[in-house]
């Protein structure tokens, strides 16, 4: 009975004592993976940093395999999981949209032409005036290299 609660106490500290060097060397890898300039366009999650990533965005580890996207932005690991409504490549950001411009075309009394014309990945909100297409504010904000700012979240 001794013998095993040593055994159980000692198998306690493997365990914590991996987890911590598991948390230490995801966090070497994504210290090794930002910023390097070949990693700033969005790739598929690394197997390294599979866990880390799944942790921070507090999604399932195979989720985050098959979903989602990281990239750097100078020393800061980004990640982005792709969505109904979640763009994880570059931002829209002309003034001119064929979507739009053909739903105006087709409703000319339309107040409002929808993301499913427009694309998920437009700044603006677009308007018909007549059947023109009218951009008007951007709805979302666009960081340096790009991307839709509230797509991407930082990863610890």
């Amino acid at each position: 009975m001794y013998f095993s609660a040593i055994v159980k106490v000692i198998l306690s500290i493997a365990l914590v004592i991996g987890a911590s060097a598991a948390t230490a060397l995801s966090a070497r890898a994504a210290d090794a993976y930002c910023p390097s300039r070949s990693h700033q366009r969005p790739q598929k999650v690394p197997e390294n940093l599979v866990g880390r990533v799944a942790q921070a965005l507090q999604i399932d580890a195979a989720f985050a395999r098959d979903t989602t996207f990281v990239r750097c932005a100078g020393p800061a690991l980004m990640a982005c999981t792709v969505g109904a409504n979640l763009v994880c490549g570059k931002a829209d950001a002309r003034r001119k949209n064929p979507g739009a411009a053909a739903w105006c075309r087709d409703n000319p009394a339309s107040t409002i032409v929808p993301m499913a014309a427009t694309g998920h990945a437009t700044i603006y909100e677009w308007t018909c005036v007549g059947s023109r297409a009218v951009a008007g504010k951007a709805v979302v904000s666009v960081d340096r290299q790009g991307y839709i700012v509230e797509n991407w979240k930082t990863v610890p």
